[in-house]
């Protein structure tokens, strides 16, 4: 009986998975010399003439031809199931292509890397048909292999997700999520799981790596919501908010200034008035007087400091009043004046500030303020506390990292 040498079948499988195809392996790297009998290998040629013109319907009635011979060699069932599947993959037929290509993988025909490249086949096929369970199985038999397989570690978290087992799927984006696509998916299943802490944690992870707007606003939110926190520290919620140009609307520029003359440091406040009248939120409207005594009284308190600060820092000197002192610096540092560190460092020094950690806070801040980013780093690191100041230093700290 005449033989038949088979064309390679260096056929490609359309959108299996999610993001691209997944090439198969030419039959001519196994069958190499082998070959088979004509009345096989004659439609199984036909039906990758078809399948490579689009015609996979009619490749995969072609494939009956085969299917009718009898008394088929191991190889030639071999050989038939491998174009099937590929065929039958590409023609959207998931379960022929499922049955065809788990029987090529049972046959023990493949070598390593082509029984990674079915296995992969059979992962997306099946999470093609939402058979989630069947999916899993395969994408696991890959990375027992081949762990560094990023694209099924990809696959096997979207499956998780999409199959409702999301604390397997947190479990594998917890591991090394790094994308933001990954870090917003597990943000997402933190919340449908009300994990508040795990949020936050992904959140941070997002505003410092892609600092976007939406993911800062969330972030300062929840910081100022969070149980504990110090209504003293809403000035540096607004100045980091500042930092970030999320200060827009009339009465948030108003209302920083405010704090800023009410925590005495009036260069702050007109600095502050200046950046609104600059961006058209101060200056018009009904309230324009407002903003115009707002800014009077910023420079008038500012002048008084100016001529006063001597006398005032010898007296907070004198009485030990480390927040007194720590506030001039400050204020000192707001007005361009950079010994205005000694005075809060002294200030710490002191050991009597009313809140230690909030002034730790301010101390980086002026320090980043006044140009030393490297102290400011260093300082914020080293704050503590229960009320909102480790957070805010550590968000300063990520925006000084990677400013937006």
């Amino acid at each position: 009986m005449s033989k038949f040498r088979l064309a390679h079948l260096g056929l490609v499988m359309a959108a299996i998975g999610f993001n691209a195809a997944v090439p198969m392996v030419g039959l001519s790297s196994i069958a190499h010399a082998q070959s088979v009998r004509a009345e096989v290998g004659k439609p199984l040629q036909e039906a990758q003439k078809l399948a490579a013109s689009g015609r996979n319907k009619e490749a995969l009635a072609k494939l009956k031809e085969a299917d009718a011979v009898g008394g088929k060699s191991e190889l030639e069932k071999f050989q038939l199931e491998y174009t099937r599947g590929s065929i039958a993959a590409a023609a959207g037929e998931n379960d022929t292509a499922a049955r065809a290509f788990e029987s090529v993988l049972a046959s023990g025909k493949l070598n390593a890397n082509q029984q990674s490249k079915i296995t992969e086949a059979l992962a997306s096929i099946y999470l093609r048909a939402r058979d989630y369970p069947k999916a899993i199985t395969y994408i696991q038999k890959v990375l027992k292999d081949n762990p560094g397989n990023s694209q099924m570690r990809e696959q096997l978290i979207q499956t998780y997700y999409l199959s409702g087992k999301l604390n397997e799927a947190a479990r594998e984006l917890n591991s090394g999520a790094k994308s933001e696509a990954n870090l917003q998916m597990l943000a997402n299943i933190q919340l449908k799981q009300n994990d508040k802490a795990g949020y936050v944690n992904t959140l941070e992870k997002l505003a410092a790596n892609y600092p976007k707007a939406s993911y800062w606003a969330d972030l300062l939110n929840r910081v100022v919501g969070k149980p504990g926190f110090s209504g003293s520290l809403n000035l540096d919620v607004l100045r980091l908010k500042l930092a970030l140009k999320q200060i827009t609307k009339p009465a948030e520029f108003m209302e920083m200034g405010q704090l800023a003359l009410q925590a005495g440091n009036p260069a702050e406040a007109l600095k502050i008035v200046d950046e609104g009248y600059k961006k058209g939120a101060l200056g018009t409207g009904a309230d324009a007087g407002r903003h115009q005594r707002l800014k009077d009284l910023a420079v008038k308190t500012l002048a008084e400091q100016q001529t006063k600060a001597g006398a005032q820092e010898a007296n907070f000197r004198k009485e030990k009043d480390a927040d007194g002192l720590a506030n001039l610096g400050f204020a000192m540092v707001s007005d361009g004046k950079p010994d205005g560190l000694k005075l809060i460092d002294e200030a710490i020094k002191l050991g009597t500030a009313r809140k230690p950690e909030e002034m730790k806070l301010h101390y980086g801040i002026a320090q980043y303020n006044a140009g030393k980013k490297a102290n400011a780093l260093s300082t914020l690191k080293s704050v503590k506390g229960t009320a909102g100041e480790p957070e805010l230093a550590r968000y300063w700290t990520m925006y000084i990292n990677n400013p937006v």
